[in-house]
């Protein structure tokens, strides 16, 4: 039980004000704590804004505030101050904004940061007796991480990974990967999947006709080293177009000369890099298509993060083309929320397209339907406060 007076601490270098996608997977965390009852305080590493801002659009007891802490570095500073703030300052801020808190939080929640924000967050824990609460997205990768295997970020990644992590209270984490491994080395774990306000976002535009063809689309950042295999999703939408059955693929986010890289190339004349658009235009874009399509190699990586463009694209009432990794088989059925790809390869997707291509305006329906109904009860941000508020109640020191 809450007591009056508490509050949640959520903090991460690399937070933004509510709603930017970087933080959306927090803001599903903090939401669902709100609704639980909890009053919780992000504090990100934006300069502003610099005292306490209730954000909007939480329903429930509880409340949200951001305030702004400086923590991450400028924007264009040279590599030389910002290393030295990643690898070395990162957390002070964070911890002195902790102690000038006319009272203590009753947990502190921590996103991002590596190995030096979680060695500061976890001494003024230890210190104060204040439960540290870990949020687990991703187990990464060297080949997509900024100097590689070796370099020093992802060293500093996989060193909070393996020893800090298992070193804190409880662990929030995105995948039954994640989870299971935690569970063998913290004593309090919960799985939550990426969660958004699903109930409040309204569908206003439909799919395409059938006999219109077939329109697809990517939303989203391919990552480096092209993790979502952008490249072979083309490439299958090129197999698949014909006359008789025409398909379309619209990109967002990567801009036309950013798809051609990744591609090797031109891009086909069915092939649309519609670049970065306003946030709010997305779920409209993402709603005028048939189908998302996604495309990840069944590595570690990818089964231990979830993808938060297959939530949205559902959110959206969009059924999804790809194929599975981490626990997207629990929400995924092939014919109903969209069509699961046996693999990861060109062929068999281009399979997948080609029967999508042939579905009836009846049977889209029916998955535009059913998508958004497994988005509302498996990523709406209410469906897991109580999980969560019962989480937090259980790790009090």
């Amino acid at each position: 039980m809450r007591r009056s007076g508490e509050w949640i601490a959520c903090v991460g270098p690399f937070l933004f004000p509510w709603g930017e996608p970087g933080s959306r997977r927090v803001f599903g965390l903090v939401g669902s704590l709100a609704a639980a009852g909890q009053h919780v305080v992000v504090a990100s590493g934006d300069p502003e804004p610099r005292t306490p801002t209730v954000l909007p659009g939480v329903e429930g007891p509880g409340s949200v505030s951001h305030v702004g802490l400086g923590e991450a570095p400028a924007a264009g500073a040279g590599l030389i101050d910002a290393s030295v703030r990643m690898l070395i300052t990162w957390g002070r801020r964070t911890v002195r904004w902790l102690d000038e808190q006319p009272t203590r939080p009753s947990h502190v929640l921590v996103h991002g940061g590596q190995a030096q924000y979680a060695f500061h967050l976890r001494r003024w824990c230890e210190r104060h007796r204040v439960p540290l609460v870990i949020d687990v997205v991703d187990w990464y990768n060297g080949r997509y991480v900024r100097g590689g295997t070796f370099g020093p970020l992802h060293v500093s990644m996989k060193l909070a990974l393996q020893y800090h992590y298992p070193r804190c209270d409880g662990v929030v984490a995105i995948s039954t990967w994640l989870a299971t491994y935690y569970a063998a080395r913290v004593g309090a774990v919960v799985r939550v999947p990426p969660t958004l306000d699903v109930r409040n976002l309204p569908l206003t535009a439909p799919g395409t006709q059938q006999g219109s063809g077939l329109t697809l689309v990517y939303a989203g950042n391919p990552g480096r080293n092209n993790k979502d295999l952008l490249a072979d999703v083309v490439a299958a939408v090129e197999r698949a177009h014909s006359v008789e059955a025409p398909v379309e693929l619209r990109v967002l986010g990567p801009s036309v000369d950013e798809v051609r890289a990744m591609v090797g190339g031109r891009l086909p004349d069915n092939v649309r890099a519609m670049g970065r658009l306003a946030q709010r235009e997305v779920p409209l874009a993402l709603q005028r298509a048939d189908f998302s399509v996604l495309l990840r190699r069944p590595e570690r990586a990818s089964n231990a993060g979830f993808s938060t463009k297959f939530c949205e694209s559902l959110a959206n009432g969009v059924p999804v083309l790809a194929n599975l990794t981490s626990d997207m088989g629990q929400y995924l059925h092939h014919r109903v929320e969209g069509l699961v790809c046996p693999d990861d390869s060109v062929e068999s997707l281009t399979e997948v397209i080609r029967r999508a291509a042939g579905l009836s305006a009846g049977e889209r329906a029916l998955m535009r339907v059913a998508a958004r109904e497994r988005a509302l009860k498996s990523f709406d941000y209410r469906a897991y406060a109580a999980t969560l508020g019962a989480f937090f109640d259980g790790l009090r020191r």
